[in-house]
């Protein structure tokens, strides 16, 4: 397995932490820093989390420099950075054969995340948090609290970066942690952040048994079209507003890879409830049209 290291409190906890019991467990751990190369100093930043990974006797330990988009289809900054990161987690996994990468979000983070997830509106996708695992990406780290990490690297003797666009309001994120969370802590009377997540962990299970009550009768209510996929219009009317959205957006990522919120949503809904002769939805990415008893999805021209 590697370590995803960007040299900061949390990821350099969970690298000593990794070094430690790996070897006891008898698997063996390695480490993979990304340079993403947008602050002067970068370089010099990954440098110095690669030596500290091999002095905590990870190994192999992997540096890799990507190169974040730019423009209205990246995502925004944030959107960017991710995705090129995760683009070189894979890389990494695959050219070690790794296993698995572990991942050092804490519970601040999923906190930060629902909180995120409920000013935009997101619904249940958003809110259900992260999960500790997704794919080859676990999170040992979701129940522990940011200072742990902190007080655990003072203690250890570990020397961290501290990333400065992790102070910069700018972002988003950062005024969430340093402001709205604490001012919710401080009026509420703490432990905001703990419910959070654990409003995170049972969203993410009903969101799971929806899911697979989807998945087991999706295929029957579903037919091929022109370029497309087509519902039933009778077996959505069916189901309940819950359920029927839910397929809705299921149809629209799995055949189209495509992700559309509520308002999307809604006036598909719309077309199976409120039927008066609509004009095809032109949403991005799909185009959904009703024709006769069937709801047609057609990838977007």
């Amino acid at each position: 397995m590697l370590v995803a290291l960007s040299g900061g409190p949390d990821s350099l906890a969970l690298a000593a932490a990794t070094a430690f019991e790996a070897p006891r467990a008898g698997i063996r751990a390695g480490a993979v820093v990304v340079d993403h190369g947008l602050q002067a100093g970068s370089a010099d930043v990954a440098a110095h989390a690669a030596r500290q990974a091999r002095a905590l006797g990870l190994d192999p330990v992997l540096v890799r420099t990507v190169a974040v988009g730019t423009g209205p289809g990246a995502g925004g900054p944030e959107g960017a950075a991710r995705a090129a990161r995760y683009r070189a987690f894979d890389e990494a996994r695959a050219e070690t054969g790794a296993s698995h990468v572990l991942v050092a979000h804490t519970l601040d983070d999923q906190a930060e995340t629902v909180l995120l997830g409920l000013a935009r509106g997101s619904g249940p996708a958003s809110l259900r948090g992260m999960a500790p695992a997704t794919g080859p990406y676990l999170r040992p780290l979701l129940g522990i609290r940011r200072q742990t990490t902190h007080a655990f690297c003072a203690d250890s003797g570990l020397e961290p970066w501290h990333d400065p666009q992790n102070d910069d309001p700018a972002f988003t994120r950062v005024r969430v942690r340093r402001t709205v969370l604490p001012m919710l802590e401080r009026e509420l009377g703490g432990g905001v952040a703990e419910a959070l997540a654990r409003t995170a962990e049972q969203l993410r299970e009903d969101s799971d048994a929806l899911d697979d009550m989807i998945l087991e009768f999706v295929e029957e209510i579903c037919e091929p079209a022109e370029a497309g996929i087509a519902v039933s219009v009778a077996a959505l009317e069916a189901n309940p507003p819950a359920l029927r959205q839910r397929i809705i957006r299921y149809v629209v990522e799995s055949e189209f890879g495509v992700s559309i919120d509520r308002g999307h949503t809604m006036q598909v809904a719309r077309l199976v409830t409120d039927w008066h002769g609509q004009k095809a939805l032109d949403l991005p990415g799909v185009r959904v049209l009703r024709v006769g008893g069937l709801i047609v999805f057609s990838a977007a021209e």
